[in-house]
């Protein structure tokens, strides 16, 4: 097959639907030098074997596109003779990227990482965007921080979310949700709830789903400023006036060694280092000396991600069970989060170990990460995986006799789960050490025109 006398391209995109999909919309869906020939798949369970959806996949997929399992990448490349394997998902050690690098060269295929530049959209209105160098370092509590100063300076504000389209892909493309019942109405996981309901909570709209050009010309219709919530510590979609870059002082050393975090670190405009709160002295100005090194034009501001206990005399001299964000336990690589340092600010006992009486997909989880051990991963990615997360709360109930559950996930986890124990939430908000920073940030981004293309329009005010 050739185009204009050229051979067409066969390329392989390596995924965890979300990243892979957006690179394939924007760089390679109507590009007939190229020809997709698979995504593979990791992270995320259950999303090989699927199919890219020809709804989505453009013209000339007309059949769409298969997701295999990356296990099969070598094979894969030798089989469709792939010229070239672009890697396309978030929080992963160099060290790991450039294996899979060469795995892909040994068997014949060029190894691409695409750029920010390449992949970004442009939008005609304001883009603040929030990423992080890892996972699970605060961007959602900054977020919604940023969501208020916004609504204090009148501005009409949509947050778009990193996609997370565990479902149809194709009833996927676009969602809007502004209530609960829209969660509901998209059969939304445990995950996609942990990044949408603190918005709705707060009274702001989320878009999020597959094509994210789509999203954004829907989400401009009623947005005055677009409010970019990254997932993992993946690059923005959408070229940002203002980019926000969260550090862990609690994983010191991260900044640099994954990828893409150490990529955003070297773009941002602000970089705000967080659970200060949590973290030693000495591990603070580690990561501040590396932030100043790498990236020395950007604003450092220090925050603080303060825990509260809904109700301290559920937790209070009682052995509990510990339930955290999912990803920030898996490939985030933490071995705690707010619901420990919630249970132990409030006094609990102690906090029950769970991973002996993990139920099903749990048990798998806890087999592939065990640094989860002791604590509870709020794995949702499907309903059968709620049930597991379910079942395995109850089986250690039964064998522990633990007296409730505290929950660190954003959301309310009641309104998913049925448990036999009271359970409390931990929630957790950014604190800026010298307020105003972040406020400043954004009123000198209200300031400045936005240009797209040839148009110019005043950043509304």
């Amino acid at each position: 097959m050739s185009t204009d006398g050229q051979a067409v391209r066969k390329v392989v995109i390596l995924g965890a639907a979300g990243r892979d999909f957006h690179n394939f919309n924007v760089v390679f869906r109507d590009d007939p030098r190229h020809r997709v020939v698979a995504f593979t798949a990791t992270q995320i369970p259950d999303i090989e074997g699927r199919t890219y959806p020809p709804e989505l996949a453009g013209d000339l997929y007309p059949d769409g596109i298969p997701i295999v399992e990356e296990d099969e990448l070598t094979d894969l490349i030798r089989r469709e003779a792939a010229d070239v394997a672009v890697f396309a998902y978030s929080d992963v050690p160099h060290e790991q990227v450039m294996h899979l690098g060469s795995r892909c060269i040994a068997a014949g295929a060029d190894f691409w990482l695409q750029s920010a530049r390449s992949t970004m959209l442009r939008s005609s209105r304001p883009v603040i965007a929030v990423t992080a160098v890892r996972t699970g370092v605060g961007k959602s509590q900054t977020t919604r921080y940023l969501s208020r100063i916004l609504r204090d300076l009148d501005q009409t504000v949509v947050a778009i979310r990193h996609p997370m389209p565990y479902g149809n892909l194709a009833a996927q493309a676009c969602q809007r949700f502004e209530t609960h019942a829209d969660l509901d109405r998209h059969e939304t996981t445990i995950e996609e709830r942990e990044e949408y309901e603190p918005h709705i909570d707060n009274g702001f709209v989320v878009f999020a789903g597959v094509d994210y050009e789509q999203i954004i010309r829907a989400a401009e219709q009623e947005a005055g400023v677009i409010l970019w919530d990254g997932g993992n510590n993946d690059l923005p979609f959408y070229e940002p006036d203002l980019h926000i870059v969260l550090v862990d002082p609690l994983r010191p050393g991260h900044e640099d060694t994954y990828h893409p975090g150490e990529a955003n670190l070297l773009m941002a405009h602000v970089v705000v280092v967080n659970k200060c709160d949590s973290a030693r002295p000495e591990d603070i100005e580690a990561v501040e000396h590396t932030v100043r090194r790498v990236n020395p034009r950007a604003t450092v501001i220090r925050a603080d991600s303060p825990v509260t206990i809904d109700d301290v005399g559920v937790v209070a001299g009682k052995r509990v069970i510990c339930i955290e964000d999912g990803p920030t336990l898996t490939h985030g690589s933490m071995t705690y989060g707010a619901a420990v340092v919630g249970a132990r600010a409030a006094g609990a006992e102690e906090i029950v170990d769970p991973s002996p009486y993990a139920v099903g997909s749990l048990a798998y989880t806890y087999a592939k990460y065990p640094n989860a051990e002791g604590i509870l991963p709020a794995m949702g990615y499907g309903e059968a995986q709620v049930r597991d997360l379910e079942a395995t709360i109850e089986a250690t109930i039964a064998a522990t006799g633990a007296d409730a559950v505290v929950s660190g996930t954003p959301i309310d986890l009641g309104r998913i789960l049925s448990v036999s124990k009271p359970l409390v939430r931990a929630r957790y908000e950014l604190r800026e050490h010298t307020p105003g920073g972040l406020e400043a940030a954004v009123r000198d981004v209200l300031s400045r025109p936005v240009t797209v293309g040839s148009q110019t329009e005043a950043a509304a005010r």
